[in-house]
């Protein structure tokens, strides 16, 4: 098995290999999978990150769950304290640039959602195996939030970031449900 760090660098040079169309095309059939799912139409707040970079694009998917009238929940994470609090966003002015490029709520202005608020959590991460175990970008803070979270999880990839296996440990909470482009994957 790879260490956690040779499988991100070699994920992310896959991710890099993609072409503007193929992102768009592979991003929209996984937002299409998506909707179809119960894990989804059973939702009323859904919990998200903002894309950026080469993640599946979350635009789309947030704008579909506020015209379905959900509530759409993004993370802000406090690096001095590594933790992470989620805040409804009604648009998308209500984000701020922080650190890494990340797109965040402003938190003056957004009002904190309770975990035990939140039907489903889309959680981000570089790389994953079919069981639902996944490599993030090494902070940690989704580990954290979901040792005590009883809504439901699902992780939206692309099927060039899925691998065999993924090094784990004790503290690693592996995804219920997997979508990408091609199949959706309940772990």
């Amino acid at each position: 098995m790879q260490p956690k760090n040779v499988i991100r660098t070699l994920i992310k040079n896959k991710l890099k290999e993609m072409t503007q169309e193929e992102y768009k095309s592979k991003s929209k059939k996984i937002f299409e999978q998506l909707c179809s799912t119960s894990l989804w139409k059973n939702a009323t707040t859904v919990a998200i990150t903002i894309s950026r970079g080469n993640e599946v694009d979350t635009y789309p998917i947030i704008e579909r769950a506020w015209r379905e009238g959900k509530k759409i929940a993004v993370p802000k994470t406090y690096p001095e304290t590594s933790e992470m609090v989620f805040f409804q966003i009604k648009n998308f002015n209500e984000l701020e640039s922080t650190y890494f490029q990340l797109k965040e709520p402003i938190q003056t202005i957004c009002v904190p959602v309770d975990k035990d608020q939140l039907d489903l959590i889309l959680v981000p991460g570089v790389a994953f195996d079919k069981n639902g175990n996944r490599l993030g970008y090494g902070g940690g803070y989704y580990d954290r939030y979901l040792e005590d979270f009883r809504g439901e999880t699902c992780a939206l990839t692309f099927e060039q970031q899925l691998v065999d296996d993924i090094p784990l440990e004790p503290f690693d909470i592996p995804v219920q449900m997997i979508v990408t482009e091609d199949q959706v994957y309940m772990c």
